[in-house]
């Protein structure tokens, strides 16, 4: 049977540049080209482009300028996870035959337009996703007694596993005491609990598996996806202590792939505000409902790497159409045993979750070594 692998990966520093989106998304495909061995433009048979930006014909524009002519190249756009979108059309392509590889690749600037929800008039004049956050948070603390020292332990975690991230937009780390003291946003939602804006690429090379030797001697396989879009409307959502779309995503990804949750050694959750990371360890099945805040705890005493040992979204930088293939190439290093610092020791199965707008829609894939 036909499976998919992931063969490569290059990332550009997440900040804030000057440089043209298509310069971004350059970088981060000359780096594929330059640490795989035999891979040659004329390999590449779909070039896919994610991205909330509103430029036209990327995926042909991208493609002239690496000197490839794929048979099949287009963009894909589903706000913030519009990366995992991606690598799953890339995926279908190959595994229904039309394809041998795809390049995927994804980057935003710091003035997206996917950054504000214009489109969704049921949020009145709150079209920042700040304020759907607020709402989960007032909804979890309610129900579950979460706190605001809980939210900071998200924040202090992940900004100190992004000091060991080259490519982190942060490179300092917070105590508990600077992110509750740091400016409140919202009455429950302060500047150190949200992820940040700004400019950055990300790069992945898939491929069939009888030709994945051919470029690497680790290939990474997708074994499990799941995708679940519940609604466009933020106001569809009838529990905010729960993104339903995650844990129908993780439901079907654990099923395909013959996984539970407690196989998973390593995972990057989209913590775009740190009570998502809080609701989304309970959704994927980590710890029981209610549970997230005291496992967020238990990781940040012990220094345990396994959930976003890259910085996550809070740490690293939230660049939205390059956001979900980061964290796909992070999961590939990890299990490959190439993370360097962040490397979580004998990590063999890994988890992918990236979602939009509140999570009325969510992918997850498992990835094997």
């Amino acid at each position: 049977m036909r499976q998919v692998a992931v063969a490569s990966g290059g990332l550009t520093r997440f900040t804030k540049n000057d440089l043209s989106l298509e310069t971004l998304m350059v970088s981060s495909v000359k780096q594929i080209f330059e640490k795989t061995e035999n891979l040659e433009q004329k390999d590449i048979d779909v070039v896919l482009i994610s991205t909330n930006a509103n430029d036209k014909y990327l995926a042909n524009i991208v493609s002239e300028l690496c000197g490839i002519s794929p048979k099949i190249a287009h963009s894909i756009e589903s706000l913030c996870n519009s990366g995992t979108n991606c690598i799953v059309s890339a995926y279908s392509y190959i595994l229904s035959g039309l394809a041998k590889t795809a390049l995927v690749i994804g980057a935003e600037k710091t003035n997206s337009p996917g950054l504000v929800l214009e489109w969704d008039k049921s949020r009145g004049q709150y079209k920042h996703p700040i304020y759907w956050s607020s709402m989960f948070t007032s909804a979890h603390m309610r129900k579950f007694g979460t706190t605001s020292e809980d939210l900071a332990y998200v924040s202090a975690k992940n900004h100190r596993n992004a000091l060991d991230n080259p490519y982190a937009y942060f490179d300092r780390e917070y105590s508990l005491q600077e992110i509750t003291e740091s400016k409140n946003l919202t009455e429950n939602v302060r500047l150190l609990d949200c992820s940040m804006s700004c400019d950055g690429s990300a790069a992945v090379l898939l491929t069939s598996s009888d030709i994945a030797t051919k470029f690497t001697d680790r290939p990474v396989w997708i074994t499990g996806i799941g995708q679940k879009s519940t609604s466009a409307g933020f106001t569809k959502n009838d529990d905010l202590t729960s993104m339903k779309s995650t844990a129908y995503s993780a439901s079907d990804a654990y099923q395909m792939s013959g996984r539970k949750p407690t196989d998973v050694d390593v995972a990057e959750l989209h913590d775009a505000f740190s009570i998502c990371e809080i609701i989304e360890l309970e959704d994927l099945g980590f710890v029981s409902k209610g549970q997230g805040s005291s496992y967020v705890h238990q990781l940040y005493d012990s220094h345990d790497r396994r959930i976003n040992p890259r910085g996550g979204l809070i740490g690293a930088g939230h660049p939205l159409g390059a956001t979900g293939i980061a964290q796909t190439v992070e999961i590939c290093q990890q299990l490959q045993g190439n993370a360097k610092k962040r490397q979580v020791d004998g990590a063999k199965v890994g988890l992918v979750h990236n979602m939009s707008a509140a999570a009325t829609s969510s992918t997850v894939m498992i990835l094997e070594s």
